[in-house]
């Protein structure tokens, strides 16, 4: 069995399928999980439900939560799992943050706590940025059926998922690897799971684009 030895995060908007696909190659290559607790956020379903009364709270509770696995699971070093695998990159707290909390002081109040943390975080060798259309999206989230989710409307989504396109159209700090998710399903279909694999495993340099049909 192969094993990876890279740290490498995969990203996109709410619905995509991060986390399934982070956990089916973190098995597939015996690497580290490290995963978004979202599910531990006390205040996310009264987010969804009410975001304007309840965006910083949430938002800063994420913030300190990622950043506590950044010092506690990816920071530390594992002789039998050299690879680590994300569902997120730091970043993308202050890519939420920038449309969530509405008035210029939640937001300058958060910026003054990130801009702290952030100076002490290890970058991903590679970032796998999974797109799909917002309907898809939709469709996702309502299958997965979460709970919390029950307030998500497709005006936020859409909102998040066009907030990831502006923010990865530039991006240049890591290798990154751009995935069509649009006509794939990973978790059902193993031929599309390797497919994604062997691209993810080839060497991660400048930006990739996958497009599979």
């Amino acid at each position: 069995m192969s094993q990876l030895e890279l740290y490498i995060a995969i990203e996109g908007p709410i619905g995509v399928g991060k986390t399934s696909l982070a956990k089916m190659i973190a098995d597939k290559l015996n690497a580290r999980k490290v995963f978004e607790d979202f599910k531990g956020n006390p205040f996310l379903e009264d987010f969804y439900e009410d975001p304007d009364s309840n965006a910083l709270q949430t938002q800063i509770w994420f913030l300190l939560q990622r950043y506590q696995q950044q010092q506690k699971k990816i920071r530390q070093l594992d002789a039998f799992q050299k690879g680590v695998i994300t569902d997120y990159m730091f970043e993308k707290d202050r890519l939420f943050a920038e449309f969530t909390l509405r008035s210029q002081a939640e937001f300058e109040l958060y910026s003054s706590v990130a801009d702290i943390l952030e100076k002490d975080i290890i970058k991903p060798d590679m970032v796998v940025y999974l797109q799909a259309d917002t309907s898809r999206l939709m469709k996702n989230i309502k299958q997965r059926g979460r709970n919390f989710e029950k307030g998500v409307t497709t005006e936020y989504i859409n909102q998040v998922n066009e907030k990831y396109q502006e923010f990865f159209v530039n991006y240049d700090e890591r290798p990154l690897l751009v995935i069509n998710a649009n006509n794939i399903d990973f978790v059902k279909n193993p031929d599309d799971f390797e497919n994604l694999l062997e691209v993810i495993q080839q060497p991660a340099k400048g930006r990739r684009y996958f497009n599979p049909s």
